[in-house]
């Protein structure tokens, strides 16, 4: 039986429904990542899991317990926010503490927990500090292993690295995850940073305006994104309009001709292509789609380089080439290059959406 399962949820503000029929099942011990923009109803969704906010129609279940009309502290969540919510006057070991002594446990029994607690955030000898006399990395622990002592059924984590700088916050992100697969703690995670979903997740439930479009491990949302949110918003992709005209050929709006592996539905009318499945130069010769082009823009993006590439038609193609060598000034802008990818780079979507100007 799943530990989480959200049946229909629905949430409404007024006339807007922040989330729109959410259907969610999370398996015990799997870490889950509800990834979206902001406003696309994924802190609602986990605040209603956690009970602080109310569902208006759908129901949660948490391991086949309905929870749905239960207040906070009778569901058995552990819940860390963006901002902490430490108690600035509390010390270290007081805020840890707080959740047992309003469960009125023994003295004893709090200090042993609380004790754990710190040493599996690795904050032993922080006990008597204060809030502001701790770094962003270690209140964010401190938030943890107060979510953590209690023993939750759930974790829920809102966004708790957004706060931190980006070398940190990869450091606690792979410290987070380590330590929920060693306590095997059923775990929800939600974030707007697509990296972190991919890097910390069993699986992904890709949010927009209130509805699930999609759910998958990192590596289907990747490689065969259900449509075109997905494929935008989970990596970088070019999109290629126009329509099929035989069963494995499409045409994009410009009148490049693009071979598939397979024939997709009769209603493709969107081709996504991931960057770094384009190949340029001698690299490209061996390739099944293979095009005359001309280098617009070459960007140095550290361990990439993009290249902005004008193929012959008027279609215009991003593509990343792993650096080994860092690119001299002006190296390949204007040149005339050749292009490629394989027919299986191509992935058909059935919905178009809007299509950024490139």
């Amino acid at each position: 039986m799943a530990e989480v399962a959200l049946q229909n949820l629905v949430k409404r503000f007024g006339a807007a429904r922040a989330v729109d029929n959410v259907s969610l099942d999370v398996a015990d011990g799997e870490l889950v990542a509800l990834l979206g923009p902001s406003g696309c109803g994924k802190t609602t969704t986990l605040r209603m899991i956690a009970g602080f906010v109310t569902a208006d129609a759908g129901r949660i279940l948490l391991s086949g317990r309905d929870v749905t009309g239960l207040p906070p502290n009778r569901r058995n969540t552990g819940m860390v926010f963006q901002r902490y919510a430490l108690f600035p006057h509390m010390t270290v070991a007081q805020n840890i503490a707080f959740g047992l002594e309003m469960r009125k446990l023994g003295r004893s029994d709090i200090e042993a927990r609380v004790g754990d607690a710190l040493r599996q955030v690795r904050l032993d000898g922080f006990a008597a500090r204060l809030p502001r006399e701790l770094s962003g990395g270690q209140q964010q622990r401190v938030a943890l292993a107060r979510a953590l002592v209690i023993k939750p059924d759930v974790l829920l984590l809102d966004e708790p690295l957004s706060n931190l700088d980006a070398k940190l916050r990869h450091e606690v992100r792979l410290e987070i995850r380590a330590l929920q697969k060693r306590l095997g703690l059923t775990t929800i995670f939600v974030t707007h940073d697509q990296e972190e979903a991919l890097v910390l997740a069993d699986r992904l439930a890709v949010m927009d305006r209130g509805t699930v479009q999609q759910v998958g491990t990192p590596a289907d949302l990747y490689e065969r994104p259900a449509n075109y949110f997905v494929a935008d918003f989970v990596g970088k992709s070019n999109f290629l309009q126009g329509r099929m005209v035989g069963e494995r050929e499409f045409a994009t709006e410009h009148g490049t001709r693009i071979r598939l592996a397979a024939a997709p539905a009769a209603s493709t009318c969107l081709l996504a292509l991931r960057p770094e499945k384009v190949r340029l130069g001698a690299a490209a010769e061996s390739m099944s789609n293979r095009y005359a082009g001309t280098v617009e823009t070459v960007t140095y993006l550290g361990a990439v380089t993009e290249y902005k590439v004008r193929l012959p038609a008027g279609d215009r193609l991003l593509l990343h080439e792993q650096n080994h060598r860092a690119p001299g000034p002006g190296d390949g802008r204007g040149g005339d290059v050749t292009i490629g990818w394989d027919l299986a780079a191509c992935l058909p979507l059935v919905e178009p959406g809007k299509i950024d100007e490139r």
